[in-house]
Order: C-alpha cells, then structure tokens, then sequence
C-alpha cells in the first residue's frame, strides 16, 4: 500500500512538472517536505534553472539506477535567481548558494541532511554518487561489479560479530558462488567469498588495508581493463563496511 502512495506521488509531481525522463523528479518549495517525508532516503540536487553539463549527467544516471529502489527517492530543486525567484528560499533553508551549484544533499528520516562533497570535480560523477548513498543510508543501489545478494550477505557479516554465524554466511555465500552464471557474475561472486575468508581469517581491518592496496593500484599505470577490474573490487570492499565509515 506504501508502495503504491510513493508511486502515485512521483506521478503527480511529474504530472505537475511536465518532466518524465530519467526518474529526476522535479520538486520546488510547496511539494518538497511533502514528497521527501515518505521516503527513506532522498537524493536532492539544488541547481540553475534548465541545468546542464557533466554533473547534472552524472546525478541523471543515478536517478536511472534508482529507479528499482523504493525507498530511495531522486529529485532536483531548480532554483532561479531571476523573477519571482523560485525556490531560492528552499536553497537558503540548507544554506545553499548559487555558487555551490550543483549542490546535492542526501535527506534521512529524522536526521539532518548530509552533503555530498568532492575533492575535484571529475569526481563528482555516477559511481561516487552511488557510494555516497549506500555510505550513508541503508538503502540499497548498485556499484558496478556489485551482486545484491551478496551485498546483503556482506551487510550482515560486518554487523555479526559470532565467528560461527560469519562461518554460516560465508557457506550460503560459496553455495551461491556455485549458482552463479556466466564469468562476471562468477567473478565477483568469488571475489565477495575471498573477502569473507580473509576476514574470518585476518580480522575486519582486512577490508581497510586491501582497499587502501587496491586505491594504490589504481593510481598507478594500468590498463583500462584493470582499472575496471579494480574499481569494481574497490565496490565490492564497500559492501564490508559500516554505513557513514567512507
């Protein structure tokens, strides 16, 4: 029944907007506490009328994958700094400027909003976006490389902390492994295993210091091929962290 509410809301802001593409829903000073309420989590651009350029494509992507996700709610505040100046008093509200735009926020259900930051700007894109969110909130979106059925798995070996229960989920995970299909499932399926028994056998700070070796690897000189390879174990390692660690 939830479901079907957040639906019909999506529907009616788009409706009133006029914009149906890439599942950015368009939101402005008198529909945006009432639609960002019913979800869990919700992913927010504050930007120029009209925007454009590689950013605004970034965050559209993500509004793409998001799709799946109920609880995850993607929208935009387009705010004008000429006429009747919409939305500007929603952007002050979160103390947002002009030039902060493209500004985006992650809002949770009873806690302040979190603001996606970036040391450079060819960081700010699709990938970063998603591991913003799933650092963030326990809403669930994919990385590149990442199955979420092991992400599930992986999410509640890191918050056991029995040995025979972590033993247990690395058994349903090399069960699974077994099931997967085709090579790149199979890879990654292997890949989420091998982390599983090293930290049973070297302890949690494994998934630290391997990050940090593959981080090292990818500044390095590598092929295209092995930077893919590598920034989709970089995902996979995410999954073994706690929320708000990155």
């Amino acid at each position: 029944m939830m479901t079907h509410i957040k639906q019909s809301l999506i529907f009616i802001a788009l409706l009133i907007n006029g914009i149906f593409s890439k599942g950015c829903v368009q939101l402005d000073s008198y529909s945006f506490d009432k639609i960002t309420a019913k979800f869990q989590a919700s992913l927010i651009k504050f930007d120029t009328a009209y925007p454009y350029g590689q950013k605004h494509d970034a965050f559209e992507a993500v509004c793409e994958s998001a799709y799946s996700s109920p609880d995850l709610l993607t929208g935009e505040v387009q705010v004008k700094d000429y006429g009747d100046k919409d939305n500007e008093d929603l952007a002050k509200r979160y103390g947002i400027t002009k030039d902060d735009f493209p500004a985006v926020k992650l809002f949770l259900k009873d806690k302040d909003p979190v603001t996606f930051t970036v040391k450079d700007d060819k960081d700010f894109n699709a990938d970063n976006l998603k591991r913003f969110i799933r650092s963030k909130s326990t809403v669930y979106i994919g990385l590149p490389g990442c199955l979420e059925t092991f992400d599930k798995l992986a999410a509640k070996f890191i918050k056991s902390n029995n040995v025979e229960e972590r033993k247990k989920l690395l058994l349903e995970a090399e069960q699974l492994w077994d099931k997967a299909k085709g090579n790149r499932e199979n890879k990654a399926a292997e890949t989420y295993v091998k982390i599983m028994r090293k930290m049973l056998d070297k302890g949690d700070d494994f998934v630290k210091n391997e990050s940090s070796r593959v981080e090292n690897v990818i500044k390095g000189k590598i092929s295209k091929e092995k930077l893919a390879e590598m920034q989709e174990k970089v995902n996979i390692l995410q999954s073994f962290t706690h929320h708000d660690e990155l």
